[in-house]
């Protein structure tokens, strides 16, 4: 179970789903430093910051792929690395086949899992401008990539609520406000009303 609070990813032993605690130092502020070409000053930091994850994302920034999985490439032999697939701009549409593409050489490249973006707004990448998932986009992907191998962003409730209704309890889900986490797991649980009926006995 992961959650994004501003530039950092973790997963919280204790929770549903949940193993392990990792801290990564977030997306955005990797492309900080590549748009500056300094990437030797990004592992240095990291590495001031005691993290062994990293995020790397080219929402922000045009990047071309083949240099962003270089990237991932060469990060994954030192650090553990998510990556980020798709753009925070609302005008960018990226058809399904190029989701998939990315997220398959992503995963190929090193990265333990690619994240569905969406943005803390939630209308972005894998949601429609009116918040609502992109069903189909979702749909088509699953049918090409492992959904262990995928961490949806779903800063919102209804987001959370589709997702565990649709793929079950332990389905990855990302960018969630840290005053959301407990909320979270109470749906996970099946502790409220919008997931009561999805955990009742058959």
């Amino acid at each position: 179970f992961f959650f994004k609070q501003k530039t950092a990813y973790e997963i919280l032993s204790g929770l549903v789903g949940s193993e392990m605690c990792i801290r990564d130092s977030g997306g955005t502020l990797f492309e900080a430093f590549i748009i500056r070409g300094q990437l030797d000053g990004y592992r240095k930091y990291i590495d001031k910051l005691g993290l062994d994850t990293v995020e790397i994302s080219d929402g922000s920034m045009v990047m071309d792929h083949d240099v962003k999985c270089e990237y991932i490439h060469k990060l994954a032999k030192d650090y553990t690395v998510l990556s980020e697939v798709g753009s925070k701009e609302s005008g960018i549409l990226i058809a399904p086949n190029r989701w998939i593409e990315m997220m398959q050489k992503e995963l190929q490249a090193g990265s333990i899992k690619v994240i569905g973006e969406a943005r803390e707004s939630g209308n972005v990448g894998i949601y429609r401008p009116t918040g609502k998932a992109h069903v189909a986009l979702i749909n088509k992907i699953l049918v090409k990539v492992q959904s262990e191998k995928i961490l949806w962003e779903a800063p919102l409730k209804s987001q959370q609520v589709w997702f565990i209704r649709n793929f079950g309890a332990n389905v990855n889900l990302g960018n969630i406000a840290p005053a959301e986490i407990i909320p979270l797991e109470t749906l996970r649980l099946g502790l409220r009303g919008d997931t009561f009926f999805q955990f009742l006995p058959a």
